[in-house]
């Protein structure tokens, strides 16, 4: 008797309580599709701000290649157009030197000693200038070899001997130390060597400079160039790897250059598959290290062109 009358009282409270008109479902699924319609159009237009932003971009970078090949194309014809006049100076600089036309004074040599160091700079400026564009440009190419590292060494004793006339400097070249034949592009590391010594020499006024080269693992070497000169203060550390990078110093605002060596030894250290670093403190020196492989990579007909033991 009771469970009837609980029946009787839920089914008299369901008829009691209102039904959700139809018209109230419609309106709620309206404002809901409404909704949708908005999200999906907010949706389209930022994804039609994303296509505009990444279009932009692309024209960006597409501009941004182009600057890049004309500035490398400029900097190599007036590279190449500049070494005419340069080697003209240089010849006639060299006959005056050896007086094929008759002696000199004193006042004279000291002048076309000045047009040799002058000219002989500004062929470094250019050529770096050259080598820079040619790298940019993606035009310079690795040519692998066996060789040993005490060749190198040798050529670049031999190329420095004539150009060192401070006579409180001194330039030292250790035996390279457990460093076996190294098959990598032997000019642009001698390249690198040369004008990281070549900046010792510049900011060293005293004391040493000495190259030296070893073995750091199973299949890299390191290589060395310290110096005792002015050093670098850490503010300038993390820019000296930059294309016109220069030191401010007494000394760099003597000289002559276009702040490329570095960053162009840089770039000639990553095409062999190898990095360079630094090590430097103000008035106490600078070390730069260049690393690379002892077996840079090349395609299987250069690797094959000649075996380590010829």
């Amino acid at each position: 008797m009771n469970d009837l009358k609980e029946h009787d009282l839920a089914a008299t409270d369901s008829a009691d309580r209102p039904a959700l008109p139809a018209e109230a479902l419609a309106e709620a699924l309206a404002a809901t599709q409404a909704e949708l319609e908005a999200l999906r159009a907010e949706l389209e237009e930022t994804n039609r701000g994303v296509l505009a932003l990444y279009a932009e971009l692309d024209a960006q970078a597409d501009d941004l290649r182009q600057a890049t090949e004309l500035k490398s194309r400029f900097l190599a014809y007036m590279s190449h157009e500049f070494r005419t006049p340069i080697g003209a100076i240089q010849s006639i600089a060299r006959i005056l030197q050896d007086r094929v036309d008759g002696p000199l004074t004193d006042e004279q040599e000291k002048q076309v000693r000045f047009i040799q160091t002058t000219s002989a700079e500004f062929a470094d400026m250019v050529n770096d200038l050259l080598d820079l564009a040619k790298v940019e440009a993606g035009r310079i190419d690795v040519s692998p070899a066996w060789f040993e590292m005490v060749d190198v060494f040798s050529a670049l004793r031999g190329m420095f001997k004539p150009v060192i006339t401070n006579p409180d400097v001194l330039l030292i070249f250790e035996e390279p130390q457990d460093v076996p034949k190294l098959f990598s592009d032997d000019r642009k590391l001698a390249q690198i060597l040369r004008n990281f010594i070549s900046n010792a020499l510049k900011f060293t006024l005293h004391g040493e400079i000495r190259v030296s080269a070893k073995r750091i693992s199973d299949t890299s070497v390191q290589f060395a160039v310290a110096d005792t000169g002015i050093g670098i203060a850490p503010e300038f550390h993390h820019a000296i790897f930059r294309d016109y990078s220069q030191i401010d110093s007494p000394i760099q605002k003597r000289l002559r250059g276009t702040g490329l060596g570095l960053s162009l030894s840089k770039r000639l250290a990553e095409l062999l598959g190898g990095d360079v670093s630094m090590e430097s403190e103000a008035q106490k020196g600078s070390t730069f290290y260049v690393t690379i492989p002892i077996r840079v990579a090349a395609p299987p007909c250069a690797d094959s062109a000649e075996s380590p033991s010829s």
